[in-house]
């Protein structure tokens, strides 16, 4: 076989391959994954990591005939691959180019979209009870990871499913880890299934001398079917727990076996009712460097392949910041606890975790748990910091709204990734955060303009004692520790102009400064102000008889700027933010000059304004 990749017809070509040929084939898509994603950036262990699971599902089953979905979707790159888009992996994940995810917009094969964790079975159950009703016979997959199956969702599906008793077949992809540690009861149960190599064959076993035994009358069948639950229940340890949901269960099974991973998925497509494949893989697998440090290749920007090392040396984050910050004010406070949801590490809470190992608390892939775990800690006295991605807190919106804005509680939220985030696209895009918590009671938003103001609103949302949103960007932020200043509340006028005034939220006051030089340059004179506090909304900075403009890395909907016209009844306001629709992946610098809020187009817009209003 070729290790040119592009040259392949897949889907097609790959039925036609033995099993060595198939086995060449893996070590060929390490080698193009290695040399892609080390170029492009993007998530690479965890496709490494399930490369002969790939390539089994795409030999036993039919793809598109048959619904393959996969959780979270960051793990697809070798699916796309199978599925025809090698030739295209030059522009993963930039603007114009394939995205990181599942996209049904780019292949037929891509059949169902995803981006967060845990959702995969339940829309799989959609997927399978459509075929049923319709009368249709094909076969519908769920690949979810053992650090999605610790979300609570995965498990109302699974009930779902087990108790509907439809077709269907659940591929857990155990790695023994999701971007952080696994948490858990499920995280220990299924730890202890990898060391039971012997289950499979000693479940076939049973089974068949079980069933060579003649029946003859009630009470025979009877005392045979208790003597298959005891053993069931003695042999399987936690895998009894997925029969009990009306699954047949499968496994372990060795990941990286290709010959076993075709026989067990052919036995599971022949079974008629949910199956649950139990598979164990290693994160990393085949690249040395990503075996030893899954966690730094689970997603990561270009990369020397020979050593591992970022091409761009890290610097200092809002994350780290802000995890450094919370360390300093939990020394002086010990009712300050920290709390994430599976990311530890990213959201900068590392240090805490070291420090505070008993303040922290990480609930997995579990966000709407997380919130209300926060609430009941606020309610017995405790002062806690829960550090999600603006993406995933979406999940916990009804939590935030009746178990902590309701209640009054002192939750103090961490949001990071706020704004748009770049390669990662539609399903990480932060843009929609200012919208959905300046509605509810209660609640209080601030958007620090660097690093520095961060520290300072961290300190002051801990006084508050009522619920806070402090939401910064992704990346790089300026820090300077002469400038810690105490922050109460409010906005700050940054420079004053006669013509108009730049009210720019967060990290658009650097971008305010830009377009004031530039704005200078035909004349204009702007003021900036930089806002803070979104809500309550701090109007002490407003001047009478100016053009506002409003800068913001949220949706217009419901925004910043929305929210500004509302409060003061200015009609003379011209507001700049994303439009109200899913942005794609591509470079933040691209998507900002497409949309119009890079700083020539917004300089220019402002110009065309007030020669309009002159």
């Amino acid at each position: 076989m070729s290790n040119e990749l592009e040259q392949y017809q897949f889907p097609d070509d790959l039925k036609k391959m033995d099993k060595d040929e198939l086995s060449l084939l893996s070590y060929a898509i390490r080698d193009f994954l290695l040399d892609k994603v080390s170029k492009t950036g993007g998530h690479l262990a965890s496709n490494l990591g399930v490369v002969e699971l790939t390539i089994a599902l795409h030999k036993v089953f039919d793809s598109p005939k048959d619904k393959i979905i996969w959780d979270v979707g960051h793990q697809s790159y070798v699916h796309k691959i199978l599925t025809g888009r090698a030739s295209e992996f030059d522009y993963l994940r930039q603007m114009g180019g394939i995205s990181g995810f599942p996209k049904t917009k780019e292949s037929v094969h891509d059949v169902y979209e995803t981006g967060h964790s845990s959702t995969s079975i339940s829309a799989a159950a959609g997927m399978a009870a459509a075929r049923d009703l319709k009368g249709e016979n094909h076969e519908v997959i769920a690949v979810i990871g053992d650090g999605s199956l610790t979300g609570g969702m995965a498990y109302e599906a699974l009930n779902n499913v087990g108790a509907s008793k439809s077709k269907m077949i659940v591929v857990l992809n155990d790695n023994g880890m999701s971007i952080s540690r696994n948490i858990g009861g499920v995280s220990q149960h299924l730890s202890k299934l990898r060391t039971s190599s012997s289950y499979l064959h000693a479940k076939k076993a049973i089974k068949k001398a079980l069933g060579s035994i003649p029946v003859i009358g009630n009470d025979i069948s009877s005392n045979l079917a208790h003597a298959k639950d005891r053993v069931k229940y003695a042999l399987l340890s936690g895998g009894v727990i997925f029969e009990e949901l009306g699954f047949t269960y499968l496994g372990p099974v060795d990941g990286h076996n290709l010959e076993e991973l075709l026989d067990v998925l052919q036995i599971a497509k022949n079974i008629d009712g949910p199956v649950f494949i139990h598979i164990i893989t290693k994160k990393g697998k085949g690249y040395r460097t990503a075996e030893i440090n899954p966690n730094k290749f689970h997603g990561i920007g270009p990369f020397n392949p020979e050593t591992g090392a970022a091409l761009q040396q890290a610097e200092r984050t809002y994350s780290k910041v802000f995890g450094s910050a919370l360390v300093g004010l939990a020394e002086e406070d010990e009712r300050i606890v920290a709390i994430s949801a599976a990311m530890c590490d990213a959201t900068g809470l590392g240090a805490f975790a070291k420090r505070y190992p008993t303040r922290f608390f990480d609930v997995g892939i579990a966000e709407a748990h997380g919130v209300t775990f926060a609430a009941g800690l606020a309610k017995a006295g405790m002062k806690p910091v829960v550090a999600i991605y603006s993406s995933f807190l979406q999940r916990g919106y009804d939590q935030i709204i009746e178990d902590v804005c309701l209640q009054n509680l002192p939750v103090v939220f961490a949001i990071d990734r706020a704004g748009i985030v770049g390669a990662d696209g539609e399903t990480h895009h932060g843009v929609f955060d200012l919208s959905y918590l300046r509605s509810i009671p209660n609640m209080t938003v601030l958007t620090p303009i660097d690093g520095t103001q961060l520290c300072t609103m961290l300190s002051y949302a801990l006084s508050l004692g009522t619920p806070v949103a402090i939401r910064y960007p992704r990346g790089v932020c300026d820090f300077d520790t002469a400038n810690l200043t105490p922050y109460a509340g409010e906005n700050r006028r940054k420079t004053k102009g006669k013509d108009v005034d730049i009210w720019a939220v967060g990290k658009m006051a650097g971008v305010a400064e830009d377009v004031r030089a530039a704005l200078l340059e035909k004349g204009i004179e702007a003021g900036i102000v930089e806002v803070g506090c979104v809500k309550p909304m701090d109007l002490s900075c407003l001047e009478e008889n100016k053009t506002i403009v409003t800068l913001e890395d949220n949706l217009l909907a419901g925004g910043f700027g929305e929210g500004f016209r509302a409060e003061t009844g200015c009609s003379d306001v011209l507001s700049f933010g994303w439009p109200a629709q899913f942005i794609e992946h591509g470079g933040c610098d691209d998507l900002y000059h497409k949309y119009g809020l890079d700083t020539a187009s917004i300089a220019e817009r402002i110009c065309e304004h007030l020669e309009r209003k002159a």
